[in-house]
């Protein structure tokens, strides 16, 4: 047999709890071009890093100034990354004096297409830190 698992869509026993199921259908077609362009986006590193850093600053947003230093590359190349992360439609920005100031779009993250993969990410998170630190639950 196989171990390539099952393709009829059958879950292992005892898979019931681990994780959501596949889909019942595939994406759309503009479904799967709006993942596509998030999932480009997400798929450098460095950029999700960014996006990573801009989504947990208290009060929202995030000064480029404080994300520069946080990276051994140029400011034009962080610049770059933050300008393919406002193209893929993840976040905004506004411009005060010299700085500008990035914050992250609610709606991206909570639209029904890219809501799955932020519930996906966020429950992997959850499941590493449980492993690192099960002392550390409340």
């Amino acid at each position: 047999m196989s171990k390539q698992g099952n393709v009829r869509g059958e879950r292992p026993a005892g898979a019931e709890g681990c994780c959501p199921g596949l889909p019942a259908s595939p994406p759309a077609e503009e479904q799967a071009a709006e993942l596509a362009r998030v999932f480009k986006a997400l798929g450098d590193p460095v950029r999700l890093r960014l996006l990573s850093m801009i989504a947990s600053q208290a009060g929202g947003e995030v000064c480029v100034c404080d994300l520069t230093p946080a990276f051994d590359l140029s400011q034009p190349t962080i610049s770059h990354h933050l300008k393919l992360l406002r193209q893929a439609g993840l976040i905004d920005c506004e411009r005060r004096g010299t700085w500008v100031y990035y914050r992250l779009l609610p709606e991206t993250t909570g639209r029904p297409t890219v809501r799955p993969l932020r519930d996906g990410i966020e429950r992997r998170i959850r499941g590493l830190i449980e492993e690192i630190a099960p002392a550390a639950r409340p």
